[in-house]
């Protein structure tokens, strides 16, 4: 017997042919339990059979399986058709559904998955894409696909041969590929008339090697049920004859492990890269129906279409086609698409793009459309039928646990440290899943603050500069607000930062950042010397009934006399310009009409940005018992999900934001305000596209919200800021940050 801590299950190959006549199938045995129920606790096991030894395995074994086009939904609606995977899933670590990346498509989430990048990043935005500084154009039908420059970023099996370990693939996207040079230790070029039986047996033959032959990590694909899906539809029975036959082929691994006293000893992890939806031509829209003249560009049609011109490479980078019929409706330029999808910064991404409602699909004429039977995907991955699955199963995983959606970008991560390797650099945040194991590996920290504040202070109450604004500094009125607002509040910042920093003062972790800490008895603001506007401002509120939280004040914004005239804003900027205003970022009160609370708006954005504080937060506060609200600017001109750098301002005029960020964090439990919170935050997060035509709101500001819905974590990106440095675990905040609330 080997045991590894104490408390590891025998790890060990035995010459034993599998015979179903010779004991139980797995998936019927109640002995196979990992973890003894009554105590929590994982027995020892020793090898029983006395076979011919060939060797020990020094540590568990990672196996991946993809069930192609598994929807989550297939887990409820077919649960009596799939007795294994229950099994697993009752006995392992699953999840309501597992999140895909945008598009929802088979190559770009299977890369994703071994990545831990978004198509962005990787680079395989489609199954059928274009790269015009190569001329080339990537299908799954053309050798063209065998291209390693196609595959950026690094996929698991080379981090595992990077450090000395072997890995084996039978199909996987990707794997047949040199990526970097280097194939996987095995693999085996794609093939979907191999049997699943033989792709199971294959792994057996691998796991039966040598050790120091023998791989560390294995990859199993099935291209079920979304080939029954694409023919017959989701809601066909030849699908739910697939999940049976894949259950079936879950079964004979699971059984083969078990005959070779394995099925303890092997980390297992059953995915799929997205889900399935029902397809007609009655859902689909076509632009010739709305453009005469297509000739000048092409349409990659489907759920996630894309406009490409027709001339290429020399008019790639044109727009100009999209705006000579004025009567088809606008599409998405990629760099406004919601920033959730994370699908604009790569030259293989069109600048076109058609987003479409569920259920719908697009294409330049009628007999364009692949699927107008069956079922397709590709839609937006917060679409309910668009969800995969995840399961986890082996002595690394907890038993019998069920933990909140996640994306799978941080399955590379998991899988790392499943392996006991260094992952790459990726999209993921490491540590984020480690609530699905029992025994973590990485300990993860948050990140360090690399700018510090500097004081904004001024013990005159008249402004040295009036900034152009309507007030008059020069009255009593004026020297008694100043007086009443800042210096009483010296003695009082700490029970102030209690009430609206509840969870930390954001970190500014973005380099050489000037700001400064301003208190009010409403909001705390960080305020930006470097864009002459708040980095963030934060306030907590209470459930709110009789009134908006802005009321209508005759009031005027006056100069801060905290802010140097040279970083404050001047308020001529925004007098008769029917093109630009100015917001508050806390909405109005005695305490906020002032310039450090300022933010650059278009006045369409403006009307949004009103709406959502007046109307929308008042209802959140009333939903969710009280919130604690934190919003500020975000600057990503390069549409690549960061932060912009930092650049020289000339005179006083502010930066334009391309987008605005709001943060509602409030008790999961709402019996609980934020203050007094007993058991998990939860966050609501958005990220307002800053637009000055703002088409795409004319529809309900709610709709528009929750398109542009956005984890914390995507904000934390394009700010330069870290949220929730105080009263949390690592870990809790990790998961937090993470998450995506989509009701």
């Amino acid at each position: 017997m080997q045991t590894r801590n104490g408390e590891s299950l025998c790890c060990c190959v035995i010459r034993l042919a599998y015979r179903k006549t010779w004991q139980k199938e797995w998936k019927d045995d109640s002995r196979l339990l990992m973890t003894n129920i009554n105590t929590g606790q994982r027995p020892l096991r020793e090898c029983v059979y006395q076979m011919f030894f060939l060797s020990r395995f020094s540590k568990p074994p990672l196996i991946l399986v993809s069930l192609d086009g598994f929807r989550a939904e297939y887990l409820k609606d077919h649960a009596s058709h799939m007795p294994v995977i229950n099994k697993l899933r009752n006995n392992g670590t699953t999840t309501q559904y597992l999140r895909p990346v945008y598009p929802t498509k088979t190559f770009p989430n299977h890369y994703t998955i071994v990545t831990g990048l978004y198509p962005e990043s990787h680079g395989i935005v489609d199954n059928k894409m274009y790269d015009v500084n190569r001329d080339a154009s990537f299908s799954l039908k053309t050798d063209e696909k065998f291209n390693s420059q196609w595959y950026q970023g690094e996929p698991v099996w080379l981090t595992a041969i990077n450090q000395k370990l072997k890995s084996a693939t039978f199909f996987w996207p990707g794997s047949d590929v040199a990526i970097d040079g280097t194939f996987p230790s095995f693999y085996k070029k794609y093939d979907k008339s191999v049997a699943f039986e033989k792709r199971v047996s294959t792994l057996f033959d691998w796991l039966s090697l040598p050790e120091g032959e023998r791989p560390d990590f294995y990859t199993l694909y099935l291209d079920e049920p979304d080939s029954a899906g694409h023919q017959y539809g989701p809601e066909s029975t030849k699908v739910v004859e697939a999940l049976e036959n894949v259950d079936t082929i879950l079964g004979t691994l699971m059984d083969g492990l078990k005959a070779k006293n394995l099925h303890n000893c092997v980390n297992i992890i059953v995915a799929s890269d997205h889900g399935m939806e029902s397809a007609s031509c009655e859902r689909a829209s076509y632009v010739s129906d709305f453009q005469k003249d297509t000739s000048g560009f092409t349409v990659i049609q489907g759920p996630a279409a894309r406009i490409r011109p027709s001339r290429l490479p020399q008019d790639y980078f044109s727009c100009e086609f999209l705006f000579k019929d004025t009567r088809i409706s606008l599409p998405y330029l990629k760099e406004n698409l919601p920033k959730r999808m994370h699908f604009a910064k790569n030259i293989r991404i069109e600048r076109a793009h058609l987003y479409m409602k569920a259920g719908w699909q697009a294409a330049l004429k009628h007999s364009d459309v692949k699927y107008c039977t069956g079922g397709f995907h590709g839609s937006d991955n917060l679409f309910t039928n668009m969800q995969a699955i995840f399961i986890g199963y082996g002595p690394a995983f907890k038993h019998s646990t069920v933990v909140p959606a996640f994306e799978n970008i941080e399955l590379y991560n998991l899988m790392c440290d499943l392996l006991g390797i260094s992952p790459a650099p990726n999209n993921g945040t490491h540590g984020s899943l480690n609530h699905l194991l029992k025994h973590p590996v990485h300990n993860p920290v948050l990140p360090a603050q690399l700018s510090h504040d500097t004081p904004c202070d001024s013990n005159d109450p008249l402004p040295s500069d009036n900034l152009q604004c309507t007030c008059e500094p020069q009255t009593t009125e004026m020297v008694c607000a100043n007086q009443i607002y800042f210096w009483p509040l010296d003695a009082n910042k700490s029970s102030l930062r209690r009430l609206h920093e509840p969870f930390g003062i954001p970190r500014v972790i973005q380099s050489g950042a000037t700001f400064c800490l301003l208190h009010h008895l409403n909001y705390l603001s960080g305020y930006s010397k470097d864009r002459l506007m708040p980095l963030w401002v934060s306030y907590t509120i209470q459930p709110l009934v009789m009134q908006p939280l802005s009321p209508e004040l005759e009031a005027c914004v006056r100069a801060d006399v905290r802010i140097p005239a040279n970083n404050s804003q001047q308020c001529l900027r925004y007098k008769d310009n029917s093109d630009l205003a100015y917001g508050l970022l806390h909405p109005p009160s005695e305490y906020s009409l002032i310039t450090s609370n300022m933010a650059p708006m278009f006045p369409a954005f403006k009307a949004v940005w009103t709406h959502f504080h007046d109307v929308l937060l008042p209802t959140y506060s009333q939903q969710l018992n009280g919130v604690n609200v934190m919003s500020g600017p975000i600057f990503d001109k390069d549409y690549d999900g960061h932060v912009d750098e930092l650049k020289k301002i000339s005179g006083n005029e502010a930066p334009i934001p391309t987008h605005f960020f709001v943060i509602l964090t409030s008790c999961g439990n709402s019996t609980f305000g934020p203050l007094n919170c007993v058991g998990p935050l939860q966050a609501r997060s958005f990220i307002m596209p800053h637009r000055p035509d703002h088409t795409e709101s004319c529809a309900w500001v709610e709709d528009w919200l929750k398109l542009h819905t956005a984890r914390v974590r995507d904000i934390e990106l394009l700010t330069g800021l870290s949220f929730y440095h105080d009263r949390l675990s690592v870990e809790e905040t990790l998961r937090m940050k993470t998450f995506l609330h989509t009701s």
